[in-house]
């Protein structure tokens, strides 16, 4: 059985690679577990709990000489000197970012498997440190901003006066962005957001938020390929700068989150900017250990400006949190090895025929395989198809004119109009409510938003009953149309009721801990 060691991470660093919920899971893969003594004191993980758990713990030399490492940051040059020939180590690498760690990790025929390398794609979600980390991350960036504000985010109306909300600008909607979005929303705060992808509109606004669009004459939308936001052009990032200006004099906390895989932070705040902004304003860059969105931040630094502006260039925020950051990193990083040890028998194998495989392995038995192949895990844009003659498809509708639908309308007017001149009673009555109940329906139910259709489902539930009671008392009459028309009425609204609390019982089942879905 392969030994896995749990090792501590540097001062300043409150995760740990492992807890005690997790070490039963890797030992079901057929692992032994030894955790350094202390790793989890940080995270209030005591070693009695790793024993309890199954783990042995020992000192850091017995740990760091495990055939495979797990750790939540890159070993440090002398850390790397204390891994034994031919061990796998497990972390996150920042391999493009960090090509001399990738050198350095490609000796002693060592393998080294990066975290934050693992592509987006659905099949890996479960094992996606950095969205588990952004999460985090986002949430407690807004809870360091509201502590540096001072005032309200929500706005209230009390007998003393008057309190305006505060206004937050996110830049950047990526999965830390939605978190910051989510958690300045539920707090009252006016939230804006950017973001150079536009399929992240729908999502800032379903949290709360109002997406701020870079409207760029003659230049496509950018649709990311790959989950990531991508290097922007000139023109964008004029426009972008001077939206940024406007937004800067006018909200109390800015919150940027924008990185590109691969390159340095883009600058999106300037100093000017900042000069902007009114005297205790926040400013949280969460962008600040890769060089910064914001003029004048500093990795793990707190800023104060001339103009009275704080700027937090926090790159510790997912460790500030440190036992759920722990628990979920523990977690990805289970996935991941189900992945790698397919028959649960304590033996790690690298399959390269496998994209997530591939493309996390850095180094392999001292080979660097840095960069990987690149992944697409989203549909690019279709390319346009040659012409194709008229004959061989046939012609699509024409729209309807204007004057046509109009002439339309008037006939059904017409019509509307003639049935209640001319028919007997109560047969008017009945087809006017017919008729005002058909067009307020499709008007009313055809304008409601798709995440409203479950809470509808429960109104045409109620109606279906209404129905029912008027077909089952109809059902009575002495004419047999009447009757066949009211049982036929009773069947399907019966159906439409027992269907809609089915599906609302199936939705409701997948928020219910531990129901089936």
């Amino acid at each position: 059985m392969t030994r896995i060691g749990i090792v501590a991470e540097a001062p300043g660093e409150n995760r740990v690679a492992a807890t005690p919920t997790t070490v039963p899971k890797l030992i079901a893969l057929g692992y032994d577990v030894v955790v350094e003594a202390g790793a989890g004191a940080a995270s209030s993980f005591p070693d009695a709990a790793y024993a309890a758990s199954g783990a042995v713990v020992v000192d850091a030399a017995t740990a760091w000489a495990s055939p495979v490492v797990l750790k939540v940051n890159a070993p440090t040059p002398a850390e790397i000197d204390r891994l034994a020939d031919g061990a796998t180590v497990v972390a996150m690498l920042s391999p493009a970012l960090r090509p001399d760690l990738v050198d350095a990790l490609a000796t002693r025929g060592i393998t080294a498997v990066a975290l934050d390398a693992v592509p987006r794609i659905s099949r890996a979600q479960s094992m996606d440190v950095l969205s588990s980390m952004a999460n985090i991350a986002g949430y407690r960036a807004v809870v360091e901003a509201a502590h540096e504000f001072g005032r309200f985010f929500t706005g209230q109306v009390t007998a003393a006066g008057k309190v305006p909300p505060a206004k937050v600008l996110v830049a950047g909607a990526g999965v830390a962005g939605l978190a910051a979005i989510g958690a300045a929303s539920s707090l009252g705060a006016i939230v804006r957001a950017t973001d150079p992808r536009p399929e992240v509109a729908d999502q800032v606004a379903s949290i709360g938020g109002q997406y701020l669009e870079v409207v760029v004459p003659d230049e496509n939308k950018q649709v990311s390929a790959d989950g990531y936001a991508k290097a922007t052009s000139e023109a964008y990032d004029r426009r972008a700068a001077e939206i940024y200006s406007e937004q800067a004099a006018d909200v109390d906390i800015i919150i940027t989150t924008a990185l590109i895989p691969g390159r340095p932070a883009p600058r999106l705040i300037t100093a000017a900017d900042v000069a902007r902004m009114k005297p205790g304003s926040v400013i949280v860059d969460m962008a600040a250990g890769q060089g910064g969105n914001v003029a004048g931040s500093i990795a793990g630094e707190r800023v104060v400006t001339d103009n009275g502006v704080v700027i937090l260039g926090y790159t510790d925020l997912a460790g500030r949190l440190p036992q759920q950051a722990s628990q979920l990193f523990a977690t990805n990083l289970v996935n991941l090895l189900k992945l790698l040890t397919p028959r649960k028998d304590g033996v790690l194998t690298l399959d390269f025929d496998d994209v997530v495989q591939r493309t996390a392995t850095v180094v392999r038995d001292g080979e660097v395989t840095w960069p990987p192949p690149p992944v697409q895990v989203s549909a690019a844009p279709a390319a346009a198809s040659a012409p194709v003659q008229a004959s061989s498809v046939p012609a699509a509708r024409a729209p309807m004119s204007a004057g046509a639908r109009t002439a339309l309308i008037a006939a059904g007017i017409a019509a509307l109009f003639a049935v209640c001149a001319f028919a007997p009673p109560p047969l008017p009555q009945h087809f006017l409510v017919l008729t005002l109940a058909v067009v307020v329906g499709f008007y009313v139910i055809g304008h409601v938003a798709h995440a409203l259709h479950t809470p509808l489902m429960s109104v045409t539930n109620a109606i279906s009953g209404i129905i029912v009671v008027g077909a089952m008392v109809q059902i009575t009459a002495p004419d047999l149309t009447v009757q066949i028309l009211a049982a036929v009425a009773v069947l399907l609204a019966s159906i439409n009721i027992f269907g809609g609390f089915a599906v609302t019982r199936r939705m409701l089942a997948m928020f219910r801990k531990g129901e089936a879905r």
